[in-house]
């Protein structure tokens, strides 16, 4: 049975290469298609009315659209979107940015003068997150191939969820999306659980859920295939963690319970308490080998404690690498394979050489998913680091980018 789900998961994981492979291929053409089908689909709208007037789009090919989008619709920022977003927040339900009514708004970790950002949050946006989590999935399989069925000691956290004014779910896109559908298909089609319920996964409080990751990612450690977290620091966090509360840990496996100091809200003891049972010895196994890691100042912890992980999945660029040292600390000769390029307001680009260490990482983007346009950057003097010491010219499309030369990125979202 497991050879014939191995065999499936093979099967899939070449087909959605080889559909990567095709459009990134041809994503010039595939780049105007996309632009076509999110005009198509919010030609309707109150912001696309504005810059095309009574312009008749629908009849129009592809190639034509393009030209005429890029040539009258302006590049613009957040801060002009802003007093559309803020009508859709205030419960303006008709067509402003999209013809398909939001209901949820992604909290942007960026800033707009010292605030958080709203951003348009549709079934699309979880979509998009599933397809370009098993693009990478099929990719890393070639080279870290996993057993099928077996658990993913994952370190992700929603945040709580508030109301706007207008009735709209706000909160951060990682919220929105593990509660989404989306989340448990990626979990059937690639045959990788989570070790944690979603009573853990929402708690809302940091420490516990925390707390319960740790128990039930080591109460689950023969199956454990690898280890992931949205960023790299929340692994790093994790695991320094763990330091302070294994012997709390190892009580709790052995007898089967969840200490009542270290996790209080009742949901959450309730999915945990229904998963556990006392299992000494592996909770003398665990105490073992950290009294051993202790003395190695926990070195390698990860491949000790979890010995058929095959690597760590986690953000690892820009503002994270300051962690990696850290993290390959706990790691030892484990591969921290960085995961996929990305913002609130789209997916960008995804990792197709999972071999590559974080550092010398690079994202192919993912021609599907918006319409990309990028800016080229000159700068003016060569050594400064300051963020404006550049000239701009005219956006190219992605077909059109050279080697490198660096650029800003333009988003065209279905999302609005």
């Amino acid at each position: 049975m497991e050879q014939v789900m191995k065999n499936n998961i093979c099967d899939e994981d070449s087909e959605i290469i080889k559909w990567f492979e095709k459009i990134s291929e041809n994503a010039g053409f595939v780049q105007t298609e996309t632009l076509q089908r999110i005009i198509e689909l919010n030609i309707g709208c109150e912001y696309l009315k504005k810059w095309f007037g009574g312009i008749n789009v629908q009849d129009m090919d592809a190639s034509s659209l393009e030209s005429l989008y890029t040539s009258l619709v302006p590049l613009v920022s957040h801060a002009d979107l802003e007093p559309y977003i803020k009508r859709i927040a205030d419960g303006d339900s008709s067509p402003v940015l999209t013809q398909e009514a939001i209901t949820t708004l992604s909290l942007s970790s960026g800033t707009t003068d010292g605030r958080q950002k709203y951003v348009p949050f549709t079934r699309h946006s979880s979509q998009t997150t599933l397809q370009i989590f098993r693009v990478a999935a099929a990719y890393r399989s070639r080279i870290y191939p996993i057993r099928p069925g077996g658990r993913i000691l994952e370190f992700i956290y929603s945040s709580k969820q508030f109301q706007t004014k207008g009735g709209l779910t706000a909160g951060t896109a990682t919220s929105h999306y593990f509660s989404s559908e989306e989340f448990n298909i990626k979990q059937k089609k690639t045959k990788s659980y989570t070790c944690s319920p979603q009573e853990v996964i929402s708690g809302g409080d940091y420490k516990q859920t925390t707390y319960c990751h740790l128990l039930l990612g080591l109460h689950y450690s023969d199956q454990v295939e690898f280890i992931t977290s949205t960023f790299a620091y929340s692994a790093v966090q994790a695991f320094t963690t763990f330091e302070d509360v294994w012997k709390d840990i190892c009580e709790d496996i052995r007898d089967g319970t969840l200490n009542s100091t270290r996790v209080t809200i009742p949901k959450m003891r309730k999915a945990v308490l229904d998963i556990l049972s006392p299992n000494p010895s592996l909770a003398s196994r665990i105490e073992d080998i950290c009294k051993g890691l202790e003395e190695l100042n926990w070195f390698s912890l990860v491949p000790k404690l979890w010995s058929n992980a095959k690597y760590i999945y986690s953000i690892s660029t820009g503002s994270m690498q300051p962690y990696l040292k850290k993290l390959r600390h706990y790691a030892g000769y484990l591969p921290i394979v960085s995961a996929d390029y990305g913002s609130t307001e789209s997916w960008i680009g995804v990792n197709v050489d999972p071999s590559s260490p974080p550092e010398e990482v690079t994202f192919t983007v993912v021609p599907t998913i918006s319409y990309f346009e990028f800016i080229p950057l000159y700068r003016q003097k060569q050594g400064c680091s300051v963020v404006d010491n550049f000239i701009e010219d005219d956006p190219v499309p992605l077909s059109q980018v050279q080697v490198g030369q660096e650029y800003e990125v333009v988003l065209t979202t279905f999302t609005g």
